[in-house]
């Protein structure tokens, strides 16, 4: 099976909620949103955009996303190079209080020599999600 195929099958889960088929396809030892220094939208603390590791982690952002109305979630095309595949995702989306957010963005995904998933990145406009973030937690209290 090709990375592209592995990756289709990774999406089709997301889209029928089946979070524990993805998280078999992770490395236990994956480094979730793992940027080394911070980026932008983890300093001003975007809680879908948190560092994470391992499986836990993972599931801790899959929690997070679960809390979501996806109006669109559309995979537009998948880039495959020898151990990494790039998705370029287009999503609109509700948040818990009611905002909505609309981004196109691309996810990095890094396979191991086993198969699994050893990194995962999101790539996209730090500034909406920051405002998406600062909105639903104003919207919070």
């Amino acid at each position: 099976m090709t990375l592209t195929e592995r990756t289709q099958q990774i999406y089709a889960a997301f889209g029928r909620g089946d979070i524990p088929y993805i998280l078999e396809q992770l490395d236990p030892e994956v480094r979730w949103e793992d940027w080394g220094e911070p980026n932008s939208a983890q300093t001003a603390g975007v809680p879908w955009l948190k560092k994470r590791h391992g499986r836990d982690g993972a599931r801790e952002f899959f929690e997070i996303v679960g809390t979501m109305k996806f109006h669109q979630f559309s995979v537009l095309s998948i880039m495959e190079g020898e151990n990494q595949v790039a998705s370029e995702v287009e999503l609109d989306t509700e948040l818990p209080g009611g905002t909505r957010f609309r981004e196109q963005e691309i996810h990095l995904l890094t396979f191991g020599p086993d198969g699994q998933i050893v990194r995962f990145r999101h790539y996209g406009d730090w500034g909406a999600h920051i405002e998406a973030a600062t909105a639903m937690a104003q919207s919070a209290n």
